[in-house]
């Protein structure tokens, strides 16, 4: 595959698109009747993201902390995993409100890998370092949450998506956005709560810096509030948390 040079020394491939509406669209309709399905979500990013990782390749490529990324391509997930090393971090770093998030959601590092491992695979991995890129936003998707302040609610994931979708412009987030918007749109008032959180979810994606070319590493030994003030993160939002649970006792 041709590839072109940049001043840093790295090479991005031509041309990497992705792109199988067909599959997304049988993505979103298990997506739809479980929100829970995280295999699914991979499926669609996967299937309809079109140029996004170019695109977000030649974002680091801007910057030198990006280019140093991507010449390093460090494996994050050896940090997030280490928990007895994250509970060592001081109270009120990002590091433990990292642990917060995870040990409250039930979740783990290694578990967000598994599950993209379960979805549908379009083909061969991307080209290098464009699959670096791809391991980059999915490891660090709970940091996001850490750091932006949604929880991994339905409606949270949903805004947190909203968060990413002005940030990346990826098509596959926007269908998801969508069928969260769809999803939320119940209780008394409608869903207009839920669809102003999602909105506002977007709006401060457009304030915030660009989260994928942060230095994670260097950041969780930080106090939160310092790293939101470093990355123009608005307050963390407060909102009415939506379980698939209680999407399923709606509409019963």
């Amino acid at each position: 595959m041709s590839a072109r040079p940049n001043v840093g020394g790295e090479v991005l491939p031509m041309r990497h698109v992705q792109i199988a509406p067909l599959r997304a669209l049988r993505a979103v309709k298990k997506l739809a009747d479980d929100p829970d399905d995280l295999p699914q979500v991979f499926t669609i990013i996967e299937s309809l993201s079109f140029d996004t990782l170019y695109r977000l390749g030649d974002g680091f490529r801007r910057t030198d902390e990006g280019r140093r990324l991507l010449r390093e391509r460090p494996d994050i997930v050896d940090v997030l995993a280490d928990r007895g090393a994250l509970r060592r971090f001081p109270d009120g770093s990002l590091a433990r409100a990292y642990l917060d998030f995870v040990e409250r959601e039930g979740i783990s590092a290694d578990g967000i890998r598994d599950a993209e491992a379960l979805g549908e695979k379009l083909g061969p991995p991307a080209p290098e370092p464009l699959d670096w890129v791809q391991r980059r936003m999915r490891d660090t998707h709970d940091l996001w949450h850490a750091a932006v302040g949604y929880s991994g609610d339905v409606l949270g994931e949903t805004a947190l998506l909203a968060f990413s979708l002005a940030q990346t412009f990826n098509p596959a987030i926007a269908l998801i956005v969508g069928v969260g918007l769809l999803k939320t749109a119940t209780g008394a008032d409608g869903g207009r709560a839920a669809r102003r959180t999602i909105v506002d979810g977007y709006l401060r994606g457009r304030r915030a810096a660009w989260l994928a070319g942060q230095p994670w590493e260097t950041l969780l030994a930080l106090p939160l509030d310092e790293v939101r003030r470093r990355l123009a993160l608005d307050a963390a939002p407060d909102y009415v948390r939506i379980r698939s649970a209680d999407l399923r006792a709606a509409t019963a």
